[in-house]
């Protein structure tokens, strides 16, 4: 059985393209692949036109509509990967810890730091009871037909290598043990699974041991230092600077280029090292896509 076809639920159809599967459990392949984080998202007008008739929540519920959006950026690029359109915000309707203290968006994270420092067990708790929602979330996506899982740790930059110890890195392991664990309960498919902690390089040798298949990476580490640090039983993930794009398309050439030379072809996954902004050029995004392809499809003919 091919390794796309044993990822299927019954009843979907054989995948045509199983290139980002291989890479994430680190098999060979013939290109690099390659995905955006918010690749469905504001930067397409289409987007922003089926967006409009509804609030983001009347959306999630939709599965129309979530299909809809996830097929937009496909149709325009020739992404290997479809990310189903959703978001953790329909778990607490403000994402998750950090939001749930803050009441929203903070550029310093100070009312949910504090609680860490000043009430560390009652921050335990709550870190608990998300860790094994979010669990239950994954599996359901699982069940639901996801073939591959990533988890985000968006606000690592605001710990320390203490803080990331000892309230992010325990859970981050304890959802991708007990996540493995039900899939197998469950007889479901044992999908690759990805984590993604922006500006954690303090952490990225832990992070290669947490039990993931890829360590996503911001644009803040060097490619060769990530290997380093990483070792090669995991697939990287990331990481240019999503600012890249404001370039002209020969400069995002030049620059993914370089990016792959740094990463290599194997065991890599290309993406940027966040999402894509609402004003980026649909253009500018292809040429990202199609400088991966065809630079990688170079180097490997010539390896």
């Amino acid at each position: 059985m091919e390794g796309g076809e044993r990822l299927l639920p019954k009843g979907f159809p054989k995948l045509k393209n199983d290139t980002f599967l291989r890479a994430a459990r680190g098999e060979e392949t013939e290109h690099t692949p390659v995905w955006c984080m918010r690749q469905a998202g504001r930067y397409l007008p289409e987007f922003r036109e089926t967006r409009a008739a509804q609030d983001f929540f009347a959306t999630c519920r939709s599965p129309k509509l979530c299909c809809e959006l996830t097929l937009q950026p496909l149709r325009r690029f020739p992404l290997d990967a479809a990310i189903i359109f959703s978001d953790i915000l329909v778990v607490p309707q403000w994402t998750l810890m950090s939001y749930m203290i803050e009441g929203g968006g903070s550029t310093t994270m100070a009312k949910a730091k504090s609680w860490l420092y000043r009430h560390p067990e009652a921050s335990h708790r709550l870190l608990r009871l998300l860790a094994d929602v979010v669990t239950d979330y994954l599996v359901g996506q699982v069940a639901a037909g996801a073939q591959a899982l990533q988890l985000f740790e968006s606000h690592a930059g605001h710990l320390g290598p203490e803080q990331f110890q000892d309230f992010a890195l325990p859970y981050i392991r304890d959802i991708s043990q007990a996540v493995k664990s039900k899939l197998k309960e469950e007889a479901l498919p044992l999908v690759p699974m990805i984590i993604f902690a922006k500006d954690a390089h303090y952490a990225l040798r832990d992070l290669a041991r947490a039990g993931y298949e890829v360590v996503g990476l911001d644009w803040t580490i060097r490619p060769q230092e990530a290997r380093a640090q990483t070792g090669k039983d995991v697939t990287l993930q990331g990481n240019l600077d999503p600012c890249a794009l404001y370039a002209p398309k020969e400069k995002i050439g030049e620059l993914v280029k370089k990016m792959l030379e740094g990463f290599g072809t194997q065991r890599y996954i290309a993406n940027l090292g966040h999402g894509l902004y609402p004003d980026m050029n649909p253009e500018h995004v292809g040429a990202f896509v199609e400088a991966v392809h065809a630079h990688s499809r170079h180097i490997n003919e010539h390896s």
